[in-house]
């Protein structure tokens, strides 16, 4: 006598969902702040490069290594969450300042840096200009999440 194979069955109303652990709340935060003019490209280009200078804020800032079950190594990445904000001209130079008021790390990038291709002359162009005629395109900032908060205050997430 042969018997019909079982199919498994399908869950019960009784069992537990997964979920995630809550993430941690960090004391710090990142935000990356981008021009709402920009081609789609350059606001990636552009975070991209905000936050390689992110991370160098503090010895901190970095998780560690990652590694595959196959045992391949991988760089590490930030250790929290970037929240990314997007910014007319004019929001961004208020963000700019009041960042430079509060004396948080801040990387930026600027219009003029489009025009570079290297690093030198990327310093060279930011040199040029005064900080209150930077055609700024992109900002960054991190430090304690109060701090941020009012930094990034009246911004609109990416979305």
């Amino acid at each position: 006598m042969t018997t019909a194979p079982t199919t498994p069955s399908a869950p019960t109303a009784t069992a537990t969902p997964r979920t995630a652990p809550a993430a941690p709340r960090f004391d710090t935060k990142i935000a990356v702040i981008v021009r709402d003019d920009l081609a789609v490209w350059q606001k990636l280009n552009v975070t991209a490069f905000l936050a390689s200078g992110i991370a160098h804020a503090s010895g901190d800032i970095m998780g560690k290594r990652y590694e595959d079950a196959s045992g391949h190594d991988y760089l590490a990445l930030l250790r929290e969450p970037v929240l990314c904000y997007t910014a007319d001209a004019g929001a961004l130079t208020r963000t700019h300042a009041r960042a430079l008021s509060r004396a948080v790390p801040t990387a930026l990038y600027t219009a003029d840096m489009f025009t570079t291709g290297n690093d030198d002359d990327n310093r060279a162009a930011v040199r040029a200009v005064t900080a209150d005629d930077l055609d700024l395109v992109g900002l960054a900032v991190y430090g304690p999440r109060g701090i941020v908060d009012k930094i990034t205050k009246g911004l609109k997430l990416h979305g």
